[in-house]
């Protein structure tokens, strides 16, 4: 029986919602704090380079997969080939494991939107209140824990809405507010005394801090966020119409990701630079350095809630594009029930389905806001790296499950299903000529299963 799946309305309503999953924390957190770990100028360079070229391929390669299949990740490649369907079930893993402590982090940006919105500005400027805060040093089992829950409901209700109601409305709304408020916070801080240092250091590159510690990080953040590597491009290429051009669309939301993630970079890491935090807030450096900035700037005690809650609905896009992916995988296992129309089955699945999936999300994510090491709660964890169990799942994800998914897509793709049949569903879409395509071909089927495997062993060597 065929299925039924929603999509989405054209090219902008496909790069409006593959951008709001792209751009998110993994711009606004994850970015910043990766530059300064990795000697600022030098990381930004290398993380451009590999963006244009092995993220644009892997994302065009992702977008053709789930267009060619119409399923997601565990369906899409037992369409191809079914014994090799344990890289959709690895892929499928991957959001299952990022999005409860993605809610995590959104929690906090929830709790820093309430603190601000009430006045509390100047206590989340406190140095070492962030830390302080997700140990549960900071409102106990209801900090944390609540906005985790409160951010997390809010993902499921966009999800129960459905793909074109709740992911793409957001996002027309989202996106133009955000950057607005990312100029102009920066415009702002390059009145500061004291921050052109901080400048020079992102923008610089420093070739003495080139180091294979430097592409993992590039490499990792590159697939974070770019939505690649874990099944979420897959599943948006199964909501995209045919006649949607595949090279134009993944060129548009590689070309909003890595602007965003630039200029969220130039917004935090020379404040950070500047207020001496440098290297020392790790994942914590957005949650430590704005809220500083905030306090000295005129008007800040508006310009932030504003801040705040943007931020909230990028990160909620972004979460519920990997609970999308979770959803739709649970979907396309699930049978459809007999004596049923095609619409009435497809309303059952689709509730079972986000049920089991919010479930899942729910559990995980508690078990990773009571893991951080010092808190009342604290989950004993191995291979503790600092940052408890969120650390070692980002690490997990990102150095190791991703670089692996990678590695056999594009084997898959070049030894089982042949590179011209994605040539040839990339090239469908719209009036042009798929212009990339010797580089895309070069890339999928030598280069990018080469220092893929480098990162990963890499990645592997860090992790142990």
């Amino acid at each position: 029986m065929e299925k039924l799946r929603d999509t989405f309305t054209g090219k902008v309503g496909f790069v409006l919602a593959a951008s709001a999953s792209a751009v998110g924390l993994g711009n606004l957190w994850r970015f910043p704090y990766l530059t300064s770990h990795y000697g600022g100028g030098i990381f930004v360079l290398v993380y451009i380079v590999l963006a244009v070229t092995f993220g644009l391929s892997l994302l065009m390669a992702e977008i053709a997969i789930g267009r060619k299949t119409g399923k997601s990740c565990v369906g899409a490649f037992m369409d191809f080939s079914e014994k090799h369907r344990h890289i959709g079930i690895l892929i499928a893993f991957i959001p299952a494991l990022i999005v409860p402590y993605y809610c995590v982090i959104g929690g906090w940006v929830t709790g820093w939107f309430f603190e601000s919105v009430t006045g509390n500005l100047s206590t989340i400027a406190t140095p070492g209140y962030w830390w302080s805060f997700v140990t549960g040093g900071e409102g106990g089992l209801g900090g944390p824990t609540l906005w985790f829950a409160v951010f997390t409901l809010m993902c499921i209700g966009c999800i129960v809405l459905g793909v074109t109601k709740g992911i793409e409305k957001v996002s027309r709304v989202l996106m133009p507010v955000l950057l607005v408020l990312i100029i102009g916070i920066t415009a702002y801080e390059m009145t500061l005394p004291g921050i052109w240092d901080g400048i020079s250091f992102y923008l610089s590159p420093d070739i003495s801090k080139l180091s294979s510690s430097t592409l993992l990080g590039a490499i990792s953040q590159i697939f974070y966020s770019m939505s690649i590597a874990m099944g979420i491009m897959i599943t948006y290429g199964s909501y995209m119409k045919k006649e949607v051009s595949i090279e134009k669309s993944a060129f548009s939301v590689c070309a909003i990701d890595m602007c965003v993630a630039l200029l969220a970079g130039l917004m935090i890491v020379p404040s950070a630079f500047m207020f001496g935090f440098g290297d020392s807030q790790g994942m914590g450096l957005m949650f430590s350095s704005l809220p500083q900035v905030f306090a000295q700037m005129p008007g800040g005690e508006f310009v932030a809630p504003v801040f705040y809650l943007t931020v909230i609905f990028a990160a909620m896009t972004s979460a519920v594009s990997l609970l999308e992916t979770v959803v739709s995988v649970v979907f396309d296992k699930l049978k459809d029930k007999k004596g049923m129309s095609k619409g009435a089955s497809y309303i059952v699945k689709r509730k079972k389905s986000v049920l089991i999936s919010s479930f899942l999300l729910i559990a995980l994510g508690l078990f990773v806001t009571f893991g951080f090491p010092g808190g009342p709660f604290n989950i004993p964890c191995v291979l503790d790296q600092g940052a408890g169990w969120l650390g070692i799942f980002d690490s997990l994800t990102n150095s190791i499950l991703m670089p692996i998914t990678a590695i056999l897509t594009c084997l898959f793709i070049g030894i089982v299903v042949k590179i011209g049949v994605i040539d040839d569903e990339i090239d469908q879409g719209g009036t042009a000529q798929f212009r990339l395509k010797p580089i895309f071909n070069i890339m999928i089927q030598y280069i990018c299963p080469i220092i893929l495997t480098v990162i990963l062993i890499t990645g592997l060597m860090a992790f142990f």
